[in-house]
């Protein structure tokens, strides 16, 4: 049977996400943004958390840890080794290439530093989804708060090499906010004019845009596309370097 995923919003702009595997019954926690909306997503479907996979330390990311805990104490919480220290009471510590397995699921760790310095994703090969965090978002991607542009840049780079049908489960819901600024950067181009009607059309009837894929964010997401000759002379960067165009392009990002 294939894997069940259940994603509802948490706090303001946080996804939270249930990845259950049917045949065993496991269910993973994707991040641990509010405890109250991810135990009624759970109990509306009498699953049982069985782990809870952490993309990186940020408390709205982290916060419902102690929540699911105290309802499910045999839960696994897994995280970045680089950020055991400021997630705390990590059960297993992973990095690069590690396997996480829940029931008969595996994910693949890829570590994805920028946003913070430990920020890892979650790739369930097999199934074609990955869970990125805060590293990329839908024609967005996070602020590089802990690590130099370059490094942010050279984690969505792994990413993007993910196969086209690559299923991308994000962090947040900003899409409509991104959508406003690809356009500014990115104007002639009609792939992304056509999502940004989508985009706004699915906001205004209050559903989510998510999850994306590899394919679609690297026609659309002007930070998969910093080697773009229309984006670089937009810029008046043409001939200049990716990651020079990406930091640009995450300053103006900033400003908006």
């Amino acid at each position: 049977m294939a894997v069940h995923i259940h994603q509802f919003l948490c706090l303001k702009d946080n996804f939270g996400v249930l990845v259950h595997d049917p045949g065993t019954r496991a269910t993973a926690a994707i991040d641990a943004p509010d405890a109250g909306p991810i135990l009624a997503a759970l109990a509306a479907r009498e699953w049982d958390l069985a782990d809870i996979l952490i993309t990186h330390h940020h408390f709205d990311h982290v916060q419902g840890i102690a929540g699911l805990k105290a309802r499910f104490p045999r839960a696994r919480v897994i995280g970045p080794a680089k950020e055991a220290a400021k997630i705390g009471s990590l059960d297993l510590a992973i990095g690069e290439g590690d396997g996480v397995v829940t029931g008969a699921l595996e994910a693949k760790v890829i570590e994805v530093p920028g946003h913070t310095s430990g920020h890892v994703a979650y790739w369930f090969e097999d199934e074609d989804i990955l869970f990125a965090g805060d590293t990329l978002f839908a024609m967005g991607c996070g602020r590089p708060f802990e690590e130099r542009p370059a490094v942010l840049f050279n984690s969505l780079m792994k990413l993007a090499a993910l196969p086209g049908e690559t299923q991308v489960y994000c962090g947040h819901e900003y899409t409509l906010a991104n959508t406003r600024f690809a356009l500014t950067v990115d104007p002639s181009n009609a792939i992304l004019t056509e999502r940004a009607g989508e985009v706004a059309r699915r906001r205004e009837a209050s559903e989510f845009t998510l999850p994306t894929t590899i394919a679609i964010e690297l026609a659309t997401n002007p930070f998969l596309r910093a080697d773009d000759p229309d984006i670089k002379a937009g810029l008046g960067m043409a001939g200049s370097d990716p990651v020079a165009v990406f930091t640009n392009l995450r300053e103006r990002k900033n400003k908006m």
